[in-house]
């Protein structure tokens, strides 16, 4: 299964926007507006300009990345296809599903990152290194 997830299992989701003159709210709730339920955030922030973050695949965890303030755009690899997605308003997320690529590049300056995961911080279910994540996605064997 791992290997057949691609690119285009990612999806730019967007979030209810409940809107008022004092300010608008976006609601998150587990299994609704995203497709897994919540065990970890963690947010991005005081990035300079252009730089990047991530560069990693996940084994297990399913992450909802969204660009709370300012612009960023994602690189999602599948180790066949490459496809990337602009993240710029704080009512859309995108949903990265386990086994894909991950970076996050060209932020704008002063731009805030929050990602909700499935899962809670293992070092085991990160893969950091671009070869090993080839060699994860093409033999079923290794976990």
């Amino acid at each position: 299964m791992k290997g057949s997830i691609t690119v285009f299992d990612c999806s730019l989701l967007y979030l209810p926007k409940i809107r008022n003159r004092a300010g608008n709210i976006t609601p998150v709730q587990n299994n609704i507006e995203i497709p897994f339920a919540v065990q970890r955030v963690f947010y991005l922030y005081d990035i300079p300009g252009g730089e990047s973050r991530g560069a990693h695949a996940h084994k297990k965890c399913h992450q909802f990345v969204i660009a709370t303030s300012g612009a960023f755009e994602v690189l999602l690899d599948d180790g066949n296809t490459k496809r990337q997605v602009l993240l710029n308003q704080p009512d859309r997320g995108l949903y990265i599903p386990p086994g894909i690529w991950a970076s996050e590049i060209n932020f704008s300056s002063g731009s805030n990152c929050l990602v909700l995961a499935s899962e809670l911080y293992s070092a085991e279910d990160y893969i950091r290194d671009y070869d090993e994540y080839k060699k994860y996605k093409n033999d079923p064997s290794i976990i």
